[in-house]
């Protein structure tokens, strides 16, 4: 028997946001909308909001200016090496910018698995949360972002990245 997954959507400056989460809550994805491969709501998903208060009192804090680090508890599927690419990404901090040449030295992969990270970060299932943004070119060119580059750049510029006159 699969485990249902429950889903709420929250509003957010960058439209609705779709959450889904395990029974207890565990947050197992956050979409944007017009998401490349970002979640849709399914057939026998339950919609429980109640399950996703500190999901959006965090993300309104975050969106706030107000929050800097997420403490919510999440899990997602991957392969051994895009689990080893989210945990970097988890690490990177608030305000913070990484490319992907140092995500792939950082997690012990070869220069030639570039290409790969970039790959697992694309595939990242929880946009914002898991700070995919953080990631440019290693000639600090904004490179692809599976929510849109303009969200990209907002992201970056509310976390004081980017000034607001290169937006």
């Amino acid at each position: 028997m699969t485990t249902p997954t429950h889903w709420t959507t929250v509003d957010s400056p960058f439209g609705e946001l779709l959450l889904t989460a395990d029974p207890s809550g565990t947050l197992t994805s956050l979409s944007v909308p017009g998401q490349k491969g970002g979640r849709t709501v399914r057939d026998g998903w339950l919609h429980d909001p109640g399950l996703f208060r500190e999901a959006e009192e965090q993300l309104a804090a975050y969106f706030a200016g107000e929050l800097k680090e997420f403490r919510l508890p999440a899990h997602t599927d991957g392969t051994t090496f895009r689990q080893r690419v989210w945990a970097a990404l988890d690490s990177l901090p608030y305000g913070a910018t990484t490319t992907y040449g140092e995500i792939a030295a950082r997690i012990g992969a070869p220069r030639a698995a570039v290409r790969a990270v970039g790959g697992a970060i694309g595939a990242n299932p929880l946009l914002i949360l898991r700070p995919c943004h953080r990631v440019i070119g290693a000639d600090g060119a904004l490179t692809g972002y599976a929510g849109g580059l303009d969200r990209k750049v907002r992201l970056l510029t509310l976390e004081g990245v980017l000034s607001t006159a290169r937006r």
